[in-house]
């Protein structure tokens, strides 16, 4: 039996699994936590690797893929060493940085949706270039390269840390300064954010060999995390996936690049030659945890609760934006719970709003891919909240489609485990891994959506 590993380097925590190369089949998995925060030393993801496999898990292991938390920035001087804690997908603090960079480039939104399938928002790689460059000059003028995550990971396990550093299409299409329809760097927008060249790895093809472990193990290029997890579930065209992790995200395979000038929808690339196209928001099963701390039950209770009550929670609404919103575009903003009655006001409806907040803004995300032409034919419901049934029970009655939720797995690990074994067979397409899933329905329901689009359309126009 071949061996093949995939990595998932995560906001949260690293995972690693091992799994068969013909079937997919997970046989070996390791975990360790990484530090809370929306800036880290990237040491930490390294240390958590090093933890997650101690033991062995990598015995026997004959290619290795990494998938990794997009759009965080490594910078590295002359030496390689890490001249700053990295600043991750989750940190706003480059909101206006983003600002400034629309309207520094000629065209503004449309040029940069043009340019590189992206409108700046502060999630983005070139946002937080923009911001060291004017808040910290001595750490700007050390920097000679920057790195993505799961190109850092992927360079430490080589054992020629001489070797160019190299990332892929997936993950490149998420910093700003990269073109899913050209596939090339746009190094005069890096310029224009940080004010002089940086050093950037070299795009690998989507099965190349970038080099070898110390151990022998080849490595696949690795991939962003939704990119790799598209490849994990065996993503097709007409599948839209609705993740509900730390973020949310909804995203689909399309054969060409999309650009949204609105910035709403991301015309990320894939990780296999085709596109990404993806909505992200800041709040999705966090949500749910902070509902839970202010009922003081958990995450269990919290799903009874949210079941007990009827659909509409009694007329309450939450607006989710509770760490900020990536989309739609508000960094600042803050929760809204609207409809507060003496009627209402119990720990069921409470609960129920929570999970329809959180969903109604990931089907608004259905909307605008689907605007774009993006054809949705089946929504897979994936990431740790998918597990809870009063998820289950609200998703397909609000995404107003079926939906399948696939066993539950680490999809970025497996999807880059997948890359590891296409890299390892240096076949024209990745193997073919089975993935159960089961199918969901509920009656669609209108009114709790018009409710929420009511809801968020007044407090957008407060924040803006």
């Amino acid at each position: 039996m071949t061996l093949v590993a995939g990595v998932d380097t995560s906001t949260q925590s690293t995972k690693v699994i091992v799994c068969d190369a013909e079937t997919g089949a997970v046989l070996r998995e390791g975990r360790a936590p990484h530090p809370d925060g929306t800036a880290v030393d990237p040491a930490h993801w390294w240390h958590a690797f090093q933890e997650a496999t101690n033991g062995g898990l990598l015995d026997g292991v004959a290619a290795i893929g990494v998938g990794g938390q997009q759009h965080g920035m490594v910078l590295l001087d002359e030496a390689g060493a890490v001249v700053r804690d990295a600043l991750l997908w989750n940190d706003t603090r480059s909101a206006g940085a983003a600002e400034d960079l629309i309207g520094e480039l000629p065209g503004g939104a449309a040029a940069w949706a043009e340019a590189t399938g992206l409108v700046p928002v502060a999630s983005f790689t070139v946002t937080k270039l923009r911001w060291v460059a004017q808040h910290e000059p001595d750490n700007a003028a050390r920097a000679a390269s920057v790195l993505l995550p799961h190109d850092w990971i992927t360079h430490l396990l080589r054992a020629d840390r001489g070797q160019e550093p190299t990332t892929d299409r997936g993950d490149a299409s998420g910093t700003g300064y990269w073109s899913p329809s050209t596939g090339t760097y746009r190094p005069e927008l890096l310029k224009l954010a940080f004010g002089r060249d940086l050093a950037v790895p070299r795009v690998a093809g989507p099965a190349e060999v970038v080099g070898e472990t110390v151990a022998g193990a080849l490595l696949a290029p690795g991939t962003g995390d939704n990119m790799a997890a598209a490849l994990g579930l065996g993503l097709r065209p007409g599948d839209v996936v609705v993740s509900l992790g730390t973020s949310g995200t909804v995203f689909g395979v399309s054969a060409g690049p999309v650009a949204d000038t609105s910035g709403t929808v991301a015309g990320f690339a894939d990780a296999t030659g085709r596109h990404l196209p993806l909505v992200a928001t800041l709040n999705a099963a966090r949500v749910l945890t902070a509902a839970a701390g202010l009922l003081g039950v958990d995450l269990s209770a919290l799903d009874s609760l949210a079941r007990s009550a009827a659909p509409g929670a009694g007329g309450l609404t939450l607006l989710p934006y509770l760490d900020g919103e990536r989309t739609p575009n508000l960094p600042d903003a803050k929760g809204l719970l609207n409809g507060l009655t003496r009627g209402n006001a119990n720990p069921a409806n409470l609960a129920r709003a929570a999970y329809e907040g959180m969903l109604c803004g990931l089907a608004d995300g259905l909307d605008a891919v689907r605007a774009l032409g993006v054809p949705i034919e089946r929504i897979l419901l994936i990431g740790g909240a998918a597990a809870a049934q009063a998820v289950r029970e609200i998703a397909p009655a609000l995404f107003g489609l079926p939906v399948s939720v696939p066993d539950p797995g680490e999809y970025v690990a497996l999807g880059a485990a997948r890359q590891a074994a296409w890299a390892l067979a240096q076949t024209p397409e990745p193997p073919s891994w089975a993935v159960s899933a089961v199918e969901v329905t509920a009656a669609p329901t209108k009114e709790i959506r018009e409710l929420y689009g009511q809801v968020r359309d007044r407090a957008q126009a407060l924040l803006r």
